[in-house]
């Protein structure tokens, strides 16, 4: 697996459709126990995203995914916009100049994201949030072996609904405490829909 510039532009569009479709679903989920405006703020900033990535010119993937992060840092509102900027921030710095980029690099560079988000939120998996989305993939691309669309969004899928049986202890829904058992986290959801758009781009290419 490759990506070039070309799908890396198309992930955030993709990524931006999945989003504007389930808007009212990530709304719902947040209400059960967040703030309510996880929808609003990702449909927000996934479509000034796409405006910019689709009306640019690029060289590199990097670039993609730096002027995506700094569309979401500045148009999503809430913990998420900070937690999605710094994954598109991290994994831009880390393929730099690369025209197109590898699976290994790739591997990485979710990695590197996941890592950002950690440190960024103070948060760990088996918390309740989208780090349990993100620290599975990042697992799994490492991996290597057997990694294809199909298999991406089972690993992702499964992920975001192991949250609906943990309590959460980071962020609003932390407040709930027992009472956050039963409903599924919206930021593994968002995370859901970035790698269920991932895996449509993957299996475009192949």
């Amino acid at each position: 697996m490759v990506m070039t510039v070309e799908q890396a532009v198309t992930w955030v569009e993709k990524t931006n459709a999945l989003v504007q479709s389930n808007k009212e679903y990530l709304t719902e989920l947040d209400q059960a126990i967040g703030d309510g405006d996880h929808g609003l703020n990702m449909s927000r900033g996934f479509q000034e995203a796409e405006a910019k990535v689709s009306s640019s010119e690029y060289e590199t993937v990097g670039g993609v995914f730096k002027d995506t992060a700094t569309v979401l840092m500045s148009k999503i509102g809430g913990a998420s916009g900070p937690l999605y900027g710094t994954a598109f921030l991290k994994m831009s710095m880390f393929l730099r100049d690369k025209p197109s980029v590898t699976q290994a690099d790739f591997a990485g560079a979710v990695e590197e994201a996941l890592n950002g988000m950690k440190q960024r939120g103070k948060a760990e998996q088996g918390e309740k949030t989208m780090i349990d989305v993100w620290h599975p993939v990042a697992d799994f691309l490492k991996n290597g072996q057997n990694v294809n669309a199909g298999k991406l969004v089972e690993v992702a899928e499964k992920a975001m609904e192991g949250t609906k049986d943990t309590v959460a202890t980071k962020g609003r829904a932390a407040y709930l405490q027992e009472r956050s058992k039963g409903h599924i986290d919206p930021g593994s959801t968002s995370s859901f829909y970035l790698f269920q758009a991932l895996a449509d781009v993957w299996k475009e290419g192949e």
